[in-house]
């Protein structure tokens, strides 16, 4: 599988503002009087809403990584008890059904594991 990169958010943000930005110029100046002024203001709207939420999710990720700074490493747990957690992704996406995965907790409940509820 391959991994896409995605742009940092503060790097959408700005040229999300800076696209609203143009946008809002280009519609003082121009003063369409038609339905191109109506989808170039709503364009300029979702622009300036895609600014918005790149802001918030860089200050997420920044407050994340002071926390995770503060806190330190954090514990991996030993062992998952209860649920499907030990069935990969494959297995899952073959099991379309209810009676399927109760099969399978029914089948490691069985085999002396402790799971299901």
């Amino acid at each position: 599988m391959t991994r896409t990169l995605r742009p940092d958010a503060r790097a959408v943000a700005v040229a999300a503002s800076s696209a609203a930005l143009a946008l809002l110029v280009a519609l003082i100046w121009w003063r369409p009087r038609s339905f191109l002024a109506v989808v170039l203001a709503l364009l300029c709207v979702l622009l300036v809403m895609v600014a918005g939420v790149s802001v918030a999710e860089a200050r997420q990720r920044r407050a994340e990584a002071r926390e995770r700074a503060a806190n330190g490493p954090a514990e991996v747990p030993a062992q998952r008890t209860g649920g499907l957690s030990d069935v990969d992704a494959d297995t899952l996406e073959a099991l379309d059904s209810r009676d399927a995965l109760r099969a399978v907790r029914e089948r490691r409940q069985g085999a002396g594991g402790v799971g299901g509820r």
